[in-house]
């Protein structure tokens, strides 16, 4: 697991224990991140999506957003994150965007969540943004091979999101990959845990698991 040792997690009394879940499109990162939560159990552990903080795109038409880069930093509402995990951290609920897929935009809902023990932020780049790095107690990052990633990506898109298949294949070349290349992969330099194959890797999510259950049980 990973290339450094795994270190020994001390919970923080006063304030939630932040986990940053990063890696590329598709790597299992949600896997492992919705694993902890089914076995750490919702009343210890809150669950938050990057893809949650996409910037508001009202302004602008529905065939440009169509054509926005969703792999690229700029892509992302930096600081409502920041303020929102800050916000959690101090033991407060915050109101988390809900973002419609198919209007790319968010769709003016939102999910309230509350502070708990474990706040587990995943998305492609958590592991990006410097402040958002510099508030996770332990940051994990996702390694898994560009074509199972990409093959993920098609099944996902056509069957739940309406696209075509010729339309992920012109995304991934022009935006996903180029994105991945430049920004994600080198954050994976920032991580204290790698993990192989995603949420394949059985042996890796079980030490994960059973460090993440020390925290719940002091």
């Amino acid at each position: 697991v990973g290339h450094r040792h795994l270190v020994m997690w001390i919970g923080v009394a006063d304030r939630p224990f932040l986990i940053g879940v990063a890696g590329g499109s598709n790597s299992g990162k949600t896997t492992i991140a919705t694993r902890l939560t089914e076995m750490i159990g919702e009343q210890h552990l809150a669950l938050i999506k990057l893809d949650s903080y996409y910037v508001e795109r009202s302004d602008e038409p529905l065939e440009e957003r169509a054509k926005a880069n969703y792999d690229h930093p700029d892509a992302f509402d930096w600081d409502l994150l920041n303020d929102h995990l800050a916000a959690l951290a101090a033991g407060a609920s915050v109101d988390v965007p809900i973002y419609d897929y198919t209007l790319h935009n968010r769709s003016g809902r939102t999910r309230s969540v509350e502070a708990k023990q474990i706040i587990v932020v995943d998305g492609i780049l958590v592991l990006w943004d410097r402040q958002l790095r510099q508030r996770f107690d332990l940051k994990i990052y996702v390694d898994t091979d560009a074509d199972l990633r990409l093959i993920r990506r098609l099944s996902r898109d056509v069957a739940e999101r309406g696209r075509t298949v010729e339309s992920v294949i012109d995304q991934y070349l022009t935006t996903v990959k180029p994105a991945h290349d430049r920004f994600i992969e080198p954050s994976k330099r920032h991580a204290d845990v790698i993990i192989p194959q995603g949420g394949l890797n059985r042996p890796a999510i079980d030490v994960l698991l059973a460090r993440v259950r020390e925290l719940t049980s002091t």
